[in-house]
């Protein structure tokens, strides 16, 4: 708590770091659990897991603009409070600083916290469609963009993208075998079981991993070298009953998760890395062990239970990842989860 149980003030932060700090301070000041602040956001029609809660508060930069919203709502905030916080998240997400001194605001009372009622859990609905056309040949066209907005400007993600190329040289492969030079792909290595934290997740057949294309805003997932062009980083989540998040970060647009595209049930469906909680349980995973000894994991859509895999069976870099009708010998649709090491 912050003693007097009062609201701090977004416009005490000069940075980043400082202004989540101050949501900390919102999160206890109003004396909510954090599965009590996703029933008070399911409440209103906001979606708020408590996984991304706890990833927001214990990051050192600011939060999407929608989450922001959605969170200091479900804390009590009212709306000249919202659109406090939401002016003084734009200008540190732009400039990286404040660049006013503004005279902090008398502390304002957190609105009183009403008993939350248990909420019934329900089966997600999907989103789009419910059946959609078997997908044809790969489209050359561009794809719908992304619904999360960039947090840096332009600038912000050319840095990142040098930072990314430079730290790729000291990069250690998953048998802990040096990369090879100009970021060459290396199959071999040990098949390491899913476990939460920081991965790269790697075709066992190929070697290749999950990943986008810099520069692309569609969050298309693709199969790519590990070693030099890995994003966003993933993170695993576990969700219970042996399911499984995917969390993403990317350089430049923040916390985000993978799921199929709009929730989709057809096979040749792709994988995409977009904001959370709009595609329900397309973007929550078994992850299924193959073998004995293990061969790997296959990765299927809690949805339709389909396989993850390259399309067309694609040994190729840059084939899309997609949801399959599996294997019964896992070929081509098997995963290790690689701890992430520097």
């Amino acid at each position: 708590m912050t003693g007097d149980g009062r609201s701090p003030d977004p416009q005490e932060a000069r940075g980043p770091a400082e202004f989540v700090e101050l949501l900390r301070r919102l999160k206890d000041a109003s004396g909510l659990t954090f599965r009590e602040l996703t029933q008070r956001a399911e409440a209103v029609g906001d979606v708020l897991p408590r996984s991304t809660i706890a990833n927001m508060l214990a990051r050192t930069t600011v939060p999407r603009e929608e989450l922001l919203g959605t969170f200091v709502r479900a804390c009590g905030c009212g709306p000249a409070e919202v659109d406090s916080w939401l002016a003084v998240r734009k200008e540190i997400a732009v400039h990286g600083r404040r660049l006013v001194t503004v005279e902090p605001r008398s502390a304002v009372p957190v609105v009183p916290v009403v008993p939350v009622v248990p909420v019934v859990p329900v089966e997600p609905r999907e989103s789009g469609a419910s059946v959609a056309p078997e997908p044809g040949p790969e489209p050359e066209a561009p794809e719908p963009a992304r619904s999360r907005r960039p947090m840096l400007v332009a600038v912000v993600a050319g840095v990142a993208l040098a930072v990314a190329a430079a730290a790729a040289v000291t990069v250690l492969l998953p048998d802990g075998g040096a990369a090879p030079e100009g970021g060459g792909r290396k199959t071999a290595g040990p098949v390491t079981a899913p476990a939460a934290g920081p991965v790269r997740i790697r075709s066992v057949r190929t070697g290749l991993c999950l990943s986008e294309r810099l520069g692309r805003k569609n969050g298309t997932v693709y199969q790519m070298p590990c070693v030099t062009e890995t994003v966003p980083q993933f993170s695993l989540l576990p969700l219970g009953s042996g399911t499984w998040r995917l969390a993403t970060d990317h350089p430049d647009y923040g916390e985000g998760c993978t799921g199929v595209l709009h929730g989709l049930t057809a096979t040749g469906t792709p994988l995409e890395d977009t904001g959370c909680g709009h595609r329900g349980p397309a973007e929550i995973f078994r992850l299924e062990p193959v073998g004995d000894p293990v061969r790997g994991y296959r990765i299927r859509p809690a949805h339709t239970d389909l396989c993850l895999g390259a399309r067309h069976g694609s040994t190729k870099e840059l084939a899309k990842v997609v949801q399959l009708a599996c294997a019964k010998d896992g070929t081509d649709q098997l995963y290790s989860f690689d701890p992430v090491r520097s």
